[in-house]
């Protein structure tokens, strides 16, 4: 038993760390600009196959720094050629936008790389186990992702709340014009924003390429459950959504690792149910449902409290 627990709260932090390190930057774009970014998870799968590929030419810490820059500039020239022709429309053609987008950057990574997972591995220099608990060996490069994870959310904090470039971002979001008198570009403000939002995403994509499958539909896999910990956490909160990934992480880690059924607990149906719909309820394991508990904490945060844990937006 406590074998299980360790195991499943450690895996439980790692892929929530994964989450929040995929959320953080559609977070960072939505709290910013007010856009809901549908195409955030195909900047992730973009970061994951630009770090393949930069990775085979000149290694994979280069792609790490590379990578990320590259899905930034065309995060950036997105907003400036294209969302923000469309933002005069309002939110409905914004969402759209981005949801083509989606469509279009995961059809021309088929036509690059083709359907099928590419070869990215675990650069030498962190293939090794960092420790062994209970005969389970953890790889280094796990342990390098968790860090990454907690120094960008650091990091993310400490630009926002405490220098001025994070004060700038934030006034020109709800006080546009008047930061534009000051003299500060608001239009390039927005840009730089929506390239790192994208950068963020793609920084995931590299370090969870070689730890996951890298293939052409990634992010329709892991798009979804974004959303989920944005809204959960609360629309616009970095630390919202740090608290919604680790809370989904370890909700679905320790669910995957439980067999127990209402079979299990309160004993077989009586000869006249066993024959009803109800037994294939009744044998339902918890192991079973995992993949829709994060779907069902949605519904009920949406239902009884619509701002998330910590937001202030009611929409």
């Amino acid at each position: 038993m406590l074998e299980l627990i360790v195991i499943s709260t450690l895996n439980g932090v790692l892929y929530g760390m994964l989450l929040f390190l995929m959320a953080s930057g559609l977070t960072v774009i939505f709290s910013m600009l007010g856009v809901l970014n549908f195409a955030h998870a195909s900047f992730y799968m973009l970061g994951a196959f630009f770090g393949f590929q930069i990775s085979r030419w000149v290694g994979f810490w280069p792609a790490l720094l590379i990578a990320p820059l590259l899905a930034g500039a065309i995060g950036a020239a997105v907003e400036r050629y294209g969302l923000r022709r469309v933002h005069k429309n309002g939110h409905v053609a914004e969402l759209l936008f981005t949801f083509g987008l989606a469509f279009a950057i995961e059809e021309i990574v088929q036509i690059i790389w083709g359907k099928s997972p590419v070869d990215f591995r675990v650069p030498p220099l962190l293939d090794f186990p960092a420790f062994t608990i209970f005969s389970t060996n953890y790889p280094a490069f796990k342990m390098f992702m968790l860090l990454v994870s907690v120094a960008i959310f650091l990091g993310l904090l400490l630009a926002l709340k405490k220098t001025r470039i994070g004060l700038i971002v934030q006034a020109a979001l709800t006080h546009p014009h008047m930061v534009g008198h000051l003299g500060h570009n608001v239009g390039r403000i927005f840009m730089l924003v929506f390239g790192v939002g994208t950068a963020l995403a793609a920084v995931a994509g590299v370090i969870a390429g070689p730890a996951l499958v890298t293939q052409s539909n990634m992010a329709g896999l892991l798009g979804p459950i974004l959303f989920v910990v944005v809204v959960v956490g609360g629309l616009g909160s970095l630390p919202g959504a740090f608290i919604a990934s680790l809370l989904i992480g370890l909700l679905q880690t320790f669910a995957v690792s439980m067999n127990a059924s209402l079979a299990g607990l309160l004993g077989p149906l009586s000869p006249d149910l066993a024959q009803s719909w109800l037994s294939d309820i009744w044998n339902v394991t918890i192991a079973q449902i995992a993949p829709i508990m994060p779907y069902l904490l949605l519904v009920l945060v949406l239902i009884f409290r619509p701002m998330g844990l910590l937001g202030t937006r009611d929409t």
